[in-house]
């Protein structure tokens, strides 16, 4: 989507703006946070749907993990639910579905491996498309979660630093 490079204001969007490395313990929303990105990505599924009468649209939004974005969170999909209900023509009956919104990463790659997901198709990281960074946020989420799983990540990185969780956190 052309137009949110237009917007700006994240690191994945504006070149001016450096990608920060990971940092799982971080509080803060990351600059890789595209202002309100899922509305967008929303707001045209929900025209299309409408148009076709479809009922469900569904989104592997994860609250958990999710490296604070506010466009991942339950209450988020309710509240997108409730504009759609407000803001399409009567009779539509179309939800959001976020059916791993609850699961960990690493439930996320376990469930893919025992359905034969092609992971080694999927990609995360922010910052490069030839080989994996391994130091941005989702590359360390993702390492994470194979690590957790039990599991080596199949996709190439430039570095595979260890993001497992110590004991208590």
């Amino acid at each position: 989507m052309e137009h949110l490079k237009q917007v700006g204001g994240s690191s994945l969007t504006d070149s001016d703006i450096a990608v920060e490395r990971a940092d799982l313990a971080r509080k803060g929303i990351p600059s890789t946070y595209v202002p309100f990105r899922n509305a967008h990505f929303l707001s045209i599924a929900v025209s299309w749907g409408e148009v076709l009468g479809a009922r469900k649209i569904f989104i592997g939004a994860v609250a958990e993990d999710s490296s604070g974005y506010p466009d991942c969170r339950p209450e988020y999909y309710e509240a997108f639910n409730r504009v759609i209900a407000a803001g399409t023509k009567p009779g539509t009956q179309l939800t959001i579905v976020t059916p791993i919104i609850h699961l960990g990463k690493n439930e996320i790659v376990r469930r893919g491996r025992e359905l034969g997901a092609p992971l080694e198709l999927t990609w995360s990281c922010y910052q490069s498309e030839e080989s994996a960074c391994g130091m941005c946020d989702s590359c360390a989420l993702r390492l994470r979660a194979f690590e957790e799983a039990g599991l080596t990540d199949p996709i190439p990185y430039a570095v595979r630093p260890s993001y497992r969780r110590s004991k208590g956190s």
